[in-house]
C-alpha cells in the first residue's frame, strides 16, 4: 500500500509573519526552514511512507530537495492551501497512491512514531477514510491521512478541525481523530514560539534537532527563555 507524505510550503522569506513582532525577517525565514526540516527528518524516519513531496514554488528549496529525496511540485494557478491540496491530492489519485498523508511543515515537534500513529487510523477498507491530528486548541488540522487521497474536500483555515470533521461527517466517513504532543503545536503565534522555547528547555536532544540548533545558535532560544523567566 503506497503512501506519500506532502508538505506545503509558502515563500521562504515570507514565512511566518504573525512572529514578525518578535523575529526579524532573516530569524523567521530560518526558523520555517529549519522546522521544514524536522519535518521531513519525521517523515523519513516513519516507515509507512514510501515517498514525500513538497508543494512550493520557492526555488531556495532545491538543497532540501536534494537532501531528503523528495519531490518538488509547482502550487497550482489560484494560490492558497486548500487549492494546493486538492490538486495534489488528485494528482497523486491518478497515479494510483493509495494514502496521502498531508502534514504542515511548522511542527517541530513531530516525531516518526507520531506519524505512525496517524497512518494507523487509516484501517484497509476500501471505503474512503480519513484520519487527523488537530493542532493542541482543537482549531487547526495541523496532519491528515486520507485514502484515498481525493476523498475529501479541503477546509485548512480558521477552524479547520471542526470544518473537516464536519465535511467528513456530510460524505459518509468517520474519522479516526489522534491529538498527539508533537504535531498539536504549530508555530504560528509568539506564544507558540515561547511554548516551544519551554519544550525545548527540557526535552532530549533528539527532539526537533534543526530547530534546536537554528534557535540556539541564533541566540533566539536564550531571548525566548529569558523574556518568560
Amino acid at each position: 500500500m503506497s503512501t506519500i507524505a506532502v508538505i506545503p510550503v509558502k515563500q521562504l522569506h515570507d514565512a511566518k509573519q504573525r512572529l514578525s513582532s518578535v523575529l526579524s525577517g532573516t530569524e523567521r525565514h530560518g526558523l520555517f526552514s529549519a522546522m521544514v526540516e524536522d519535518v521531513l527528518i519525521a517523515i523519513r524516519e516513519c516507515p509507512e511512507i514510501d515517498g514525500t513531496m513538497i508543494v512550493s514554488n520557492d526555488a531556495s528549496l532545491m538543497d532540501l530537495v536534494r537532501e531528503f529525496n523528495v519531490e518538488l511540485v509547482d502550487e497550482p494557478e489560484t494560490p492558497g492551501l486548500n487549492q494546493a491540496a486538492a490538486m495534489v491530492a488528485g494528482l497523486l489519485a491518478g497515479r494510483g497512491v493509495a494514502r496521502m498523508l498531508f502534514v504542515h511543515g511548522d511542527l517541530p515537534l513531530v516525531t516518526g512514531a507520531e506519524l505512525t500513529g496517524v497512518l494507523d487510523g487509516l484501517g484497509e477498507s476500501a471505503d474512503a477514510e480519513m484520519a487527523i491530528a488537530p493542532a493542541a486548541d482543537l482549531g487547526g488540522s495541523n496532519c491528515v491521512a486520507l485514502a484515498p487521497p481525493d476523498c475529501m474536500t479541503f477546509a485548512f483555515g480558521a477552524d479547520s478541525f471542526a470544518r473537516h470533521m464536519r465535511i467528513a461527517e456530510e460524505r459518509g466517513i468517520t474519522p479516526n481523530v489522534t491529538r498527539l504532543p508533537g504535531i498539536g503545536l504549530d508555530v504560528d503565534t509568539p506564544e507558540d514560539l515561547a511554548e516551544l522555547a519551554r519544550v525545548l528547555a527540557d526535552a532530549s536532544s533528539d527532539v526537533a534537532r534543526r530547530t534546536r540548533v537554528y534557535l540556539t545558535t541564533s541566540g533566539i532560544l536564550l531571548r525566548e527563555l529569558t523574556a518568560s523567566a
